[in-house]
């Protein structure tokens, strides 16, 4: 009897991250093929074959060019209270990427079904401070935040790629210790644009764990620092991350890169049970009874979907963004000028910075 063994690939992160591999170089003709459908729909954006539209108030896109996860939110939740603490109105328009609402654009509350409305909204909107509306049609969700909402600056979480939404300043966040991986485009890499697309941007920050962000290539340093862990049963109850070194813990991520969190947890000394899941994982009661009767440390975005599931033992971890001071600055310099572009043109009711 003849056994047959069936070739199968290995995990896309080995393909990408891993060293050159023949994976990688067999996907290649479809990297390029990808490439070139991604740089001419660019290219319609820019010479005025495909339309795009801008909206009253000027817009900040924070995104990047790779896929899984490069502290993007973080990023945005800084961004809406440096806004807010200079006097601006800021509002967040997102995808709502997995929500099954009916009515889109979602006005989204701090009580909203993620469900509904996607997991990160729901994030946003409990710690943002301002207003956030989800859909797909970003414009009719920017419209919705000044129109109704009162907001005077808007910024887009994700959409990087969403060239029908014209922005006034794009910022990019990059893995810190990832990179662009092997800097190809998908399928063959991880990349849904070139890396030359980084020359492009305003901003580029690369993120990553305190003193574990390498700057690969230009830009600024943004670190992710961990708050104290807040128990998912009983919010009041906080706990130091340090207390958890040398005790049994399980840690459980279904983000876009789950490495990054587990990591973040061993820089702190700790040295957990992994429990990686996939981006936007719809946590059901069998996933939990599978973390068994110990701590269990989840991120803050899981944590969303895992209220119904709360136990004494839940926990998770809120993460704040830590900028350099010449990101800052530079932030400060671009939000200036577009802020004086936009009064040139003819907008009122945008006051000075």
């Amino acid at each position: 009897m003849v056994t047959r063994t069936r070739l199968r690939p290995p995990d896309p992160g080995r393909i990408w991250y891993g060293p050159p591999n023949a994976w990688s170089f067999a996907l290649l003709p479809l990297s390029w093929l990808y490439c070139g459908v991604v740089l001419l729909r660019r290219l319609g954006y820019r010479r005025g074959w495909l339309a795009s539209e801008r909206l009253p108030v000027p817009v900040i896109v924070v995104g990047n060019i790779s896929v899984g996860g490069t502290g993007k939110t973080p990023l945005v939740l800084w961004l809406a209270k440096r806004l807010a603490a200079k006097g601006r109105r800021p509002g967040i328009l997102t995808r709502g990427y997995g929500g099954k609402a009916r009515d889109w654009p979602h006005l989204v509350r701090a009580e909203s079904d993620p469900v509904v409305v996607g997991d990160e909204p729901v994030l946003l909107a409990r710690r943002a401070g301002c207003p956030v509306v989800a859909g797909p049609d970003r414009i009719a969700a920017g419209l919705r935040l000044v129109r109704e909402l009162g907001c005077d600056i808007l910024i887009s979480d994700d959409g990087l790629q969403h060239y029908r939404l014209q922005r006034d300043l794009e910022i990019a966040a990059v893995d810190g210790q990832r990179g662009l991986g092997n800097r190809r485009c998908l399928p063959a890499g991880p990349l849904r644009e070139p890396p030359g697309r980084l020359a492009q941007v305003g901003l580029v920050v690369h993120t990553g764990a305190p003193g574990q962000v390498q700057a690969r290539g230009p830009g600024h340093r943004l670190e992710l620092v961990p708050g104290a862990a807040v128990n998912l049963a009983e919010p009041g109850r906080t706990r130091p991350l340090v207390a958890w070194c040398g005790e049994p813990l399980t840690a459980v991520a279904g983000i876009g890169n789950p490495g990054r969190f587990f990591a973040l947890l061993r820089s702190a000394g700790l040295d957990p049970v992994e429990r990686a899941y996939p981006d936007h994982h719809p946590f059901r009661a069998e996933d939990a009874a599978g973390w068994g009767e110990g701590a269990v440390l989840m991120t803050e975005k899981d944590a969303v979907k895992c209220a119904g599931l709360a136990r004494p033992n839940h926990w998770y971890l809120p993460v704040e963004a830590r900028p350099d001071g010449a990101f800052v600055t530079a932030l400060d310099q671009r939000l200036e000028g577009l802020i004086r572009g936009q009064e040139a043109a003819g907008h009122p009711g945008v006051p000075p910075l």
